[in-house]
């Protein structure tokens, strides 16, 4: 009956936004008082996705097999909170959650912008149920989440064990937040060039949509990296997997529009920057829906589906990008010659500087991720492309990114000089006798390693300096920036100084090293709701006898059958002591994996504290200085 009720729901909501469609466009033509009976369908059309989705939640609770998608991702042993987090860990799933937050966010659009023109908020509406639309045909032809099966199954297939996590249950749903909050931004800006009506008025405007979009998708990155540390046991947080890649390079497209928006409030300049990045935000999100939803990428945490559906959502978007350019092309205007130029040392000229780099960064990020598949395709020869690219390609342009994000925010708006900023040359000089003193004492590489930490401590010292000497003046930016310099340097301090040990142990018997032994005591074996439990106890002593206790496991699924690794992490603030156990096969030796990984916590912490700067420019009703 659920499965009956949401599928029923789908195609209300359908029509729905066919009916919303008619009305906005008589509304746009006959008058111009906007038509309240719009928000009233458009809260409808939410209210009837709302009900689908809850009718798939329920189908999941009720372990409803005859529906095909809680069959294939459900089981009756699975834990309730589990099964609620199923019905968006799966393709249909998690492309209803796209929905439902599609139809939120543009009823919610609708009641924020009643100050704005008739026009221009339905055309938006109108942009925006292009793409409503395009999800309910995608939806309800070729990956219908209520589709039935005959006769029913007893039991379901049940859900990736590694997908069982609480951090990436709540992940999809605040990444999709950050993802569709882009739809908003793509609707709006396309109505504001139909009108010819990018202004400072309409960037002040947008920019909490942008703000809301750019926090969510931060912090739901932060999630999946969070969970891929401990729950894959690989021992780091950012693998350059291409599925995290394809979260990452909206966030980049969407930092660069933010700045770019920032820029817009004060003048009227960068609106091509504007419209292009606002454009290219969301096609980046559509793009990472269509890598991950058609099974193209090789990745531990896509969903492997019919590549047919894929070609929907490759055929949707190329129409969206079509329909997108025609209206930059055809309607926008560049802006006046007189204003569009910079003086060579001020604020915007730093904002464009940092935003070309940015625009490279997710070039070679691009590249890495769509090169492999394309090479397939062309000459059937597989391959992955690593974090050796990547470094090789982003390390050198990273040093005069974070010296240009250090000294950009000191410069003033249209004209500026230094010639009051000296500790700006002190500050250099306090970074490259640190820099130097701390790689002088490892043995690693000398000159790339010193100028690139000289380059984080110059924007963490300035950063930090700005905190006490500028009180409350420009907190968002400075929090901000001084999360992203704490960041680059928790990672440098991390890659630098990790230990890491890789050796096959069986019970009883001790590894001895410099610097620590790790001595493996017993297995424990408990039974669980739906898994075995196999916990190992290890007792490392490092020189100084301090002695920790750690319990990796391994969990043994019913449903399916497959045996996972889970990693036991002592965390303090200096340093992550990070194990993982494997099973050898066919022997009694238990494969062993020790890491000591510093400043991982920071790096959190960092990356919170990014987020909080976002937040406080949210909360902010002046323009920042």
């Amino acid at each position: 009956m659920a499965s009956l009720i949401g599928y029923y729901s789908l195609i209300f909501g359908f029509c729905t936004s066919l009916l919303i469609i008619l009305i906005s466009i008589k509304n746009f033509k006959n008058t111009n008082v906007f038509n309240t009976r719009i928000i009233s369908l458009t809260f409808l059309q939410f209210l009837f996705v709302v009900i689908s989705f809850l009718g798939l939640i329920l189908s999941f609770v009720n372990s409803d097999f005859s529906n095909q998608t809680v069959f294939n991702h459900s089981h009756t042993t699975k834990p309730l909170f589990y099964k609620i987090s199923g019905t968006w860990g799966n393709h249909e799933g998690s492309l209803l959650l796209w929905l439902l937050v599609l139809t939120l966010f543009i009823f919610l659009f609708l009641l924020k912008s009643k100050e704005q023109i008739k026009k221009y908020r339905v055309l938006t509406l109108l942009f925006q149920q292009i793409i409503v639309i395009g999800f309910f045909v995608f939806l309800i032809k070729s990956s219908n989440p209520f589709s039935n099966i005959f006769p029913v199954p007893i039991e379901g297939l049940g859900l990736n064990p590694i997908l069982q996590d609480p951090a990436l249950a709540i992940h999809p749903p605040i990444l999709y937040l950050g993802y569709v909050g882009s739809s908003i931004i793509f609707s709006s800006s396309l109505a504001a060039t139909s009108l010819n009506n990018i202004s400072k008025e309409w960037a002040k405007h947008i920019k909490p949509w942008v703000l809301i979009s750019w926090i969510f998708l931060t912090i739901g990155i932060l999630l999946g990296s969070i969970w891929a540390y401990y729950e894959l046991g690989w021992g780091g947080f950012w693998f350059w997997d291409p599925v995290e890649n394809v979260s990452l390079m909206p966030w980049l497209a969407l930092t660069t529009l933010l700045h770019c928006i920032l820029v817009l409030e004060k003048r009227l300049v960068l609106t091509s920057w504007v419209i292009i990045l606002s454009i290219s935000t969301f096609t980046l999100s559509m793009s990472g829906t269509f890598l991950v939803r058609s099974g193209i990428l090789n990745s531990v945490h896509t969903f492997a589906s019919d590549p047919e559906r894929g070609l929907f959502i490759l055929i949707f978007l190329f129409s969206l990008i079509f329909l997108s350019l025609f209206i930059f092309f055809s309607f926008h205007k560049v802006e006046n010659q007189n204003t569009k130029h910079f003086f060579w040392l001020s604020k915007e000229t730093s904002i464009l500087i940092n935003n070309w780099f940015m625009m490279y960064f997710l070039s070679v990020i691009l590249i890495g991720t769509v090169y492999p598949i394309f090479l397939e395709v062309l000459s059937s020869e597989k391959i992955s492309v690593g974090p050796p690219f990547y470094n090789k390609l982003i390390i050198p342009f990273l040093i005069p990114f974070l010296l240009a994000m250090a000294i950009g925010p000191k410069l003033k708006w249209i004209k500026s000089d230094l010639r009051d900023r000296l500790y700006l040359i002190l500050f250099l000089v306090i970074s490259l006798l640190l820099s130097g003193l701390i790689v002088n004492s490892l043995d690693i590489s000398f000159l790339t390693n010193t100028i690139l930490i000289t380059a984080a401590f110059y924007l963490f010292l300035i950063s930090l300096r700005d905190f006490f000497m500028n009180k409350f003046e420009n907190l968002s930016q400075n929090v901000a920036h001084f999360g992203f310099s704490l960041l680059i340097l928790s990672i440098l301090f991390n890659n630098i100084f990790s230990t890491e040990v890789i050796t096959n142990l069986k019970i009883g018997e001790t590894f001895h090293s410099e610097k620590f032994k790790i001595n493996f005591e017993k297995i424990e074996q408990n039974d669980k709701q739906n898994f075995k439990s196999l916990t190992g106890k290890f007792n490392i002593e490092d020189q100084n006898g301090v002695i920790d206790v750690l319990e990796p496991e391994l969990r043994i699924y019913n449903q399916p059958n497959i045996v996972t690794s889970e990693a036991d992490i002592k965390t303090n603030m200096i340093t992550d002591k990070f194990m993982t156990m494997n099973l050898v096969r066919d022997q009694e030796y238990f494969n062993i994996r020790y890491q000591i990984k510093p400043f991982m916590i920071w790096i959190w912490i960092s990356v919170l504290l990014i987020t909080f700067g976002g937040i406080i420019s949210l909360l902010k009703k002046k323009y920042e200085n």
